[in-house]
């Protein structure tokens, strides 16, 4: 493994700074600031609000004027994410988070900073005709901030050939780093389901029509419904995470309420899903003469690599480690990611980058979490891998 970068103290205060002031999705003001004086104080061309708060850099040594859109370049995006979580922080170092109810529990202050370390050395050091553009997109966390990038203009105001992601893993050991060709992150639907009723005295229930009774069939027949159509080969996770009826021991409500998600590898699951849902649930409430309202979506697609790319990604990586230390045919993960979006935009590989196992073994969403300093240097020298391999040049 490589020797940490020269200005690895930067990046560990950098990353730290950002901890102690986490924002939300669409709020990462404070960050996006930063990162924009960062990437134009390393002579970059820089681009604020795309996708409200999304930044991008470019480094084009040609000088290209990226408002001329008929001008073709071979170009590469690389993708960070900049948000923090809803979660009160329980760590006591001195970075911690100082808002209240805000901390960074998925790493993205360092997945930020990684890409401002790679963007400082490449700004130095890349003397190649490929382009890069330096992504750094907000509301990662189930708000669709790529999506919102990519409604903005992000792929025709800066175009690539090809995009790639990384993400911090807790448990895996530092210096190693794990992706896949194919569907790598699942899949993740949300659905609301209304059951409506009569309401009744509970003393008298023979006077209405009970929808709790109904949403309990419901939620204890779906998943058995759905799992019964799909092959059991793929995996598929259905769970209802919110039931909501009545506030009263003696009143039989008018309406009972639920919803949660469902997790899957498969595009064209998300369809069926619904049409199960939606007849399943129709056909209860009408046994009982009920009405039930079925709202199913899908929030995130899978996240699915190119396998050109995904070897792209996989040699870049071994030139910083080693072969041995990166697997090229990860298990597939039922977590998932916006950056499917962007590729399902272009072709491109998201890779996971060890976090440790004790030092960074926390894992994500926890009040406990915290990025590991020890990775920056190591994930910014991926980058820089990653755009010497994909320009096979030198950076």
């Amino acid at each position: 493994m490589r020797k940490p970068l020269p200005f690895h103290d930067d990046l560990v205060a950098w990353r730290q700074d950002i901890h102690a002031h986490p924002e939300l999705a669409f709020a990462e003001h404070r960050t996006a600031a930063f990162v924009a004086d960062s990437l134009r104080s390393f002579g970059l061309s820089v681009t604020t609000g795309v996708g409200q708060t999304g930044v991008v850099a470019t480094l084009d040594r040609a000088g290209v004027d990226w408002g001329n859109a008929g001008i073709k370049r071979r170009a590469i995006g690389l993708r960070a994410d900049m948000d923090a979580l809803p979660i009160d922080e329980a760590n006591a170092f001195t970075h911690r988070s100082r808002h209240a109810g805000v901390m960074h529990a998925c790493g993205h202050d360092g997945h930020t900073v990684m890409l401002l370390g790679a963007a400082r050395q490449l700004a130095q050091s890349y003397d190649g005709d490929g382009v890069i553009h330096f992504i750094f997109q907000p509301a990662e966390e189930a708000a669709g901030g790529g999506k919102a990038m990519i409604d903005d203009g992000l792929f025709d105001r800066f175009p690539c050939d090809a995009v790639f992601g990384m993400h911090n893993a807790p448990g895996m050991p530092v210096g190693q780093f794990a992706t896949r060709a194919g569907p790598f992150l699942a899949g993740f639907d949300v659905f609301d389901v209304d059951i409506i009723g009569k309401g009744t005295h509970a003393a008298l229930p023979h006077n209405g029509i009970d929808p709790v009774i109904i949403a309990a069939k419901a939620i204890a027949g779906l998943p058995t419904a759905i799992s019964k159509k799909f092959d059991v080969a793929e995996p598929l996770v259905f769970s209802v995470t919110e039931v909501k009826a009545g506030n009263s021991y003696n009143v039989i409500p008018d309406q009972a309420s639920f919803r949660g998600g469902a997790r899957h590898f498969m595009p064209h699951y998300a369809d069926a899903i619904a049409t199960i849902m939606t007849d399943y649930c129709h056909g209860l409430a009408a046994a009982e003469g009920a009405k039930a309202e079925v709202r199913y979506r899908t929030n995130y697609p899978p996240l699915v690599n190119t396998g050109p790319e995904t070897d792209v990604a996989v040699n870049a990586a071994r030139t910083v480690v080693g072969a041995d230390a990166v697997t090229a045919d990860a298990a597939r993960i039922m977590g998932s990611e916006d950056f499917a979006f962007m590729l399902q935009a272009k072709p491109g590989c998201y890779i996971l980058i060890g976090n440790g196992t004790e030092k960074g073994g926390c894992m994500v969403h926890n009040p406990l979490y915290d990025f590991n300093d020890d990775i920056l240097s190591l994930g910014a020298r991926y980058w820089i891998s990653l755009v010497n391999t994909f320009f096979g040049g030198k950076a």
